[in-house]
């Protein structure tokens, strides 16, 4: 299944994407959000569609897109997951997963405007397989990990580096600045993706390739990432866990060089479709 969110900022209604087509699902009556998946919404939305095949309303191709997950309890990150990009950034390829947290508030739709801060030099670009959690979950077992799983869903997350790594503190005021979370086009099932540890991941800016890698790549997988931040913190129904950016972000390259007004960004996964962002200055209200 694919799960959707689409419609005006804040009043997103709920949708299905089956065979290429979107599909209106509001009459169902619940939004993607923690109550949803921990009564078992994912099976009585299948019992919906199946009650409703062929009834149901298309949603036009024009309709925005909003994160397909409505606001989560948290958005966790695993930095410095893909050993070329530590390399890049300078960074000692870590012992254990670096985590952090990204503000709830980025959080907006695969296609929305990336608004680069005030005050902002250095806005990266980071494209990432991000994890929806299913269930409630403390203390999980490596090996049982994935029965935790959601879904998936692409991320870019977003960050500026001199907040993240020159104004002292935690990585947290460089990564959660609002519109640094676009999130989707879907979440996608598990049973819609192959291996997750090998997916071809990418991110282009003005058309350039700049990140091309792959899950299989991992330092800590999937399974070990859920299992080990559960020791740490409860992961609640909804909760997002983004596991990190190959090489090719604007910090790693010499000299390094970051995003501008008007710049493109466009990225993928495979198995979870492509978002496309144009960024913007910030302009107060």
């Amino acid at each position: 299944m694919k799960l959707i969110r689409w419609g005006n900022p804040g009043r997103e209604k709920t949708g299905v994407i089956i065979d290429d087509i979107r599909y209106d699902t509001s009459a169902f009556g619940e939004e993607y959000n923690e109550q949803f998946f921990e009564n078992d919404g994912l099976a009585r939305l299948e019992d919906f569609l199946s009650a409703n095949q062929g009834k149901l309303p298309q949603v036009a191709d024009s309709e925005r897109l909003g994160s397909p997950i409505a606001r989560p309890s948290k958005i966790l990150c695993i930095g410095l997951n893909y050993a070329d990009h530590a390399r890049e950034t300078n960074a000692t390829v870590p012992a254990e997963p670096v985590l952090f947290m990204k503000s709830t508030t980025a959080l907006v739709g695969p296609n929305d405007d990336v608004i680069i801060p005030r005050d902002s030099v250095k806005t990266d670009w980071e494209v990432e397989l991000a994890v929806v959690i299913g269930k409630k979950a403390s203390y999980v077992e490596e090996a049982d990990a994935l029965n935790y799983v959601a879904g998936y869903v692409l991320h870019n997350d977003v960050s500026e580096r001199e907040f993240q790594i020159e104004r002292g503190g935690t990585w947290d005021k460089g990564k959660g600045c609002d519109t640094f979370a676009p999130m989707g086009p879907f979440v996608a099932t598990p049973d819609e993706l192959g291996d997750i540890n090998n997916l071809r991941l990418w991110l282009k800016v003005n058309g350039k390739t700049m990140q091309d890698g792959n899950t299989s790549n991992f330092i800590f997988n999937v399974p070990f990432v859920i299992a080990y931040v559960s020791k740490f913190m409860t992961l609640l129904p909804g909760d997002i866990i983004s596991t990190g950016t190959p090489a090719g972000v604007g910090l790693g390259f010499k000299p390094p060089f970051y995003l501008n007004p008007g710049d493109v960004m466009e990225l993928g996964i495979d198995g979870l479709g492509e978002s496309k962002q144009v960024v913007k200055a910030y302009a107060k209200n």
